[in-house]
């Protein structure tokens, strides 16, 4: 029994070759590839390796060696339709079966994907010419230049209702054909089909052999729709492809890294920049399908959404469509973008080592659940604690893998410990350094003849803490919070010991920061100052997490400490 080769090349995407070898042999990660002890022969040393990108296995001990559906066929005793049927079954593909109409489907896939490819060639040319003059200034006023035109194929379709399918036509390529490959549509109004793509600057979408199977296009008038993508057809499904897929490849596969986009001139500007491993959905959200094909290429992808609150609403959206298909050891990333821009204005203003410096600090998935649970809210009460640990738990109970939904769970509830219960560590009075706070600490000095309001008391020891728990924020921030004085003598030699710890780089985690801390102040009076979690009303009370309200209520409450504004901080690891 035969099965056409499309068939086999989504079925081979869809059922990831580590997941179907882990079910019989303990994979380990090692650079690009997993390793394990050969299910085909005995062995004590692993010589058995897969390759999820080049989608093979191979044993350097016996030399069993093929893809996914021969390792089900070795391991279990299958015939390859047998496995194919598995498979199929597994990923919850229909098996098409042979015969004279399944022929001529192959047969008309064929021909739509010689259609699409002259249809891509007319619209390159058309960009080159006299018609593209529009499209060009555009793209050089985006820092495209013609060889990055001609890298991606860029083309464009001219203001006209017909210009392609009048050009198909001379060529020999009838409506039938042309409407199949969805390149045009019925105009009710006009009595006869237009082209899809009028006046608009196409981007050709390829699948992952970099086949062109589709194109999107960006108006260059007023079009109501800003861009516009092929319709699904026999050779495009846009819920499973990802832009600039082919290219991304080659280069994920040498450097081990994956970014996700949201547009196409995202994905060409990081190019122009340097980041060849860069993808992008087609104007929807992202698929469970679209991230398994990320998966293939990187365990890791980082996903670069514009730095605005649509953005941040779709990284949200993401990470709760990931949560079902998460398994050991892949996962996403999420960069924090500047507000306002996107990974093309970031690397066009600001240069590709500080988009590499974003990259790194990408927060993981799990960042991101807490955030989106958290975000803008309090928690200074029982009842709205008990609320986010309800709602963190039905978010967890969407992941079906049991080893990373046990994970989540203990990283959720350690989250959840550290924020509610942030007392500093106990114990370590004993052989502490002293500084240059610490007789004020004990009440000693000028200090004690202040007599501040308890209030101001709660709004102080608010932003200590808040500090103490996002290190980043402190070492931001440390310029800021030197210039102010705290009238509570032992909140204020805090606060001068914070700004050592921040000054000296010792500020790489909360649990770094008590524990100096515990090293310049004893226990008792450090746990005196934190005892209870209360903070009366300061406007950081109940805010977690180094997110960009905190970081704006930071900025506001430091500035009315100062008298003055602070310097505007970004999070990027730096200041812009």
């Amino acid at each position: 029994m035969t099965f056409p080769s499309e068939f086999l090349d989504r079925l081979r995407q869809r059922v990831p070759l580590p997941e179907v070898v882990g079910r019989h042999v303990r994979l380990r990660r090692r650079g690009k590839e997993h390793e394990g002890l050969c299910p085909f022969h005995r062995e004590k040393t692993p010589s058995f390796t897969v390759n999820e990108d080049k989608g093979f296995f191979h044993c350097f001990g016996c030399g069993a060696h093929g893809d996914v559906v021969g390792f089900v066929m070795r391991v279990e005793g299958l015939s390859f339709p047998e496995a194919v049927e598995k498979l199929a079954g597994e990923a919850g593909l229909d098996v098409p079966r042979a015969g004279p109409e399944e022929r001529q489907r192959q047969e008309r896939r064929s021909t739509l994907a010689e259609v699409v490819e002259t249809a891509c060639a007319w619209f390159e040319d058309d960009l080159a010419g006299r018609a593209g003059a529009q499209a060009r200034a555009y793209l050089e006023k985006r820092g495209v230049d013609r060889a990055t035109r001609e890298a991606f194929r860029l083309g464009v379709a001219p203001n006209q209702p017909q210009a392609l399918r009048t050009a198909m036509h001379g060529r020999g390529i009838d409506d039938e054909q042309l409407r199949a490959a969805g390149l045009i549509k019925d105009d009710p109004e006009r009595g006869e089909p237009r082209d899809t793509f009028i006046n608009r600057l196409i981007f050709p979408i390829g699948d992952r052999r970099g086949r062109i199977i589709a194109f999107g296009g960006r108006t260059l008038g007023n079009a109501r729709a800003k861009y516009l993508n092929s319709p699904d057809t026999e050779l495009f499904q846009k819920g499973e492809v990802l832009y600039n897929l082919g290219r991304a490849r080659r280069a994920a596969h040498d450097t081990g890294e994956l970014i996700v986009c949201e547009g196409y001139m995202d994905v060409i500007a990081l190019a122009r920049a340097g980041f060849q491993a860069a993808v992008a959905p087609l104007g929807t959200a992202v698929s469970a399908q679209q991230v398994q094909q990320m998966w293939r290429l990187a365990p890791e992808p980082v996903v670069c959404l514009d730095g605005d609150e649509a953005g941040r609403r779709a990284g949200y959206r993401l990470a709760e469509r990931a949560l079902p298909v998460l398994r050991p050891g892949f996962s996403l990333r999420f960069a924090d973008l500047p507000a306002g821009e996107d990974p093309d204005d970031v690397v066009r203003n600001h240069g590709a080592p500080v988009f590499r410096r974003i990259l790194d600090g990408a927060r993981g998935l799990s960042d991101m659940l807490w955030l989106q649970a958290t975000e803008g809210r309090r928690f200074d009460t029982p009842e709205r604690r008990a609320g986010l640990r309800r709602e963190l738990d039905t978010r967890i109970r969407a992941i079906a893998d049991e080893s990373v939904h046990a994970a989540y769970r203990e990283e959720m509830e350690r989250r959840f410990r550290e924020t509610f219960a942030p007392g500093p560590p106990r114990g370590r009075g004993k052989g502490r350094r002293r500084g240059a706070g610490d007789d004020r600490l004990s009440g000693g000095g000028e200090g004690a003849r202040r007599s501040p309001t308890a209030v101001q008391r709660g709004e102080h020891r608010a932003l200590l803490l808040c500090l103490i728990q996002n290190p980043a924020i402190l070492e931001d921030f440390a310029e800021d919070l030197s210039a102010v004085q705290f009238d509570h003598a032992d909140l204020d030699a805090l606060r001068a010991h914070l700004v050592d710890i921040a000054g000296a780089g010792e500020a790489t985690s909360a649990e770094a920061v008590w524990a100096e801390l515990g090293r310049r102040v004893e226990a008792d009076e450090l746990a005196r100052v934190f005892e209870r979690d209360v903070h009366l009303d300061s406007p950081l009370a109940g805010m977690t997490g180094d997110n960009r309200e905190t970081r704006e209520t930071m900025q506001r409450v430091l500035a009315t400490l100062g008298g003055g504004e602070p310097r505007r901080v970004l999070n990027l690891g730096g200041t812009l």
